[in-house]
C-alpha cells in the first residue's frame, strides 16, 4: 500500500472523512516552513499596510491601528502545494472584508495583488479574495504568528493552495485584470484549486 493510501487509511480509522483531504495530498498534524528566500526582518514601529491600484485613493494603516480593528476567529483546513494538508487550523485576525469596506474599490478592478516583504505578490480574483472567513491573520492556535509563518500578518484564504495564504503580507494593489504573481510566473497555477489539483501551468 502506498504512503499516500496508507494516510488515508488512517483518516478513516480515526472517523475523519476523507472527502476533506484533496487528490493527492496527505495529511499531517506538523505545520512545515515553505518559502522562498530568507525570513524578512521586521520592525514594527515603521511596519506598515497599504492598499492602492483601482481605488479612489490609496490607503495606509500602521501596525497599531490593524491590531485596533475587529478580529474574527475560523477554523480551516489548509493544503499546501507541495502535498500537506493540515486539519482544523485556528487563525484570528482581521477580516479581509473589514479592510476592503474602508477602500473605495474602483468597478473596473477584477483582482488583487497581495504584496509582502521582498516583493512577493500573489494574484487573486476579488471574489476568492472576499470569500466569507478570509482573514489578515495575527493569530495561530491562540498564539501570536511565529516568524517563520508570516508575523505579523499573513493572508489566509483557505480554499485554494496555501502559497495564496502570503506570509508577511503588506498589503494589496487592486487590478483590472488577472497577472501572474511571483509563484505564478514560476510555474505555479493561477488559480490553485486544490480539489481539482491546480498546481502547476496547464493543470
Amino acid at each position: 500500500m502506498s504512503f499516500f493510501k496508507r494516510n488515508r487509511a488512517e483518516l478513516e480509522k480515526l472517523g475523519i472523512d476523507i472527502a476533506r483531504l484533496p487528490p493527492g495530498q496527505y495529511h499531517t498534524k506538523r505545520f512545515p516552513v515553505l518559502h522562498a528566500g530568507s525570513v524578512p526582518r521586521v520592525d514594527l514601529p515603521t511596519w506598515d499596510f497599504t492598499v492602492d491600484g483601482l481605488v479612489d485613493e490609496p490607503s495606509r494603516w500602521t501596525w497599531p491601528e490593524i491590531k485596533a480593528m475587529p478580529t474574527h476567529e475560523i477554523t480551516a483546513d489548509i493544503h499546501c502545494v507541495t502535498k500537506w494538508s493540515k486539519f482544523d487550523t485556528g487563525w484570528s485576525g482581521v477580516p479581509v472584508r473589514q479592510i476592503w469596506d474602508q477602500i473605495g474599490a474602483k468597478p473596473q478592478a477584477t483582482h488583487v495583488m497581495v504584496n509582502a516583504y521582498h516583493g512577493f505578490t500573489a494574484n487573486l480574483p476579488i471574489e476568492d479574495f472576499l470569500r466569507s472567513g478570509n482573514l489578515f491573520a495575527h493569530t495561530f492556535n491562540g498564539e501570536e504568528l511565529e516568524l517563520e509563518h508570516g508575523f505579523p500578518l499573513r493572508l489566509v484564504v483557505p480554499h485554494l493552495y496555501f502559497w495564496k495564504s502570503v506570509k508577511w503580507v503588506r498589503g494589496f494593489t487592486l487590478i483590472a485584470k488577472d497577472e501572474p504573481g511571483f509563484w505564478e510566473r514560476n510555474g505555479y497555477h493561477m488559480y490553485g484549486d486544490p480539489f481539482k489539483e491546480q498546481r502547476y501551468w496547464g493543470d
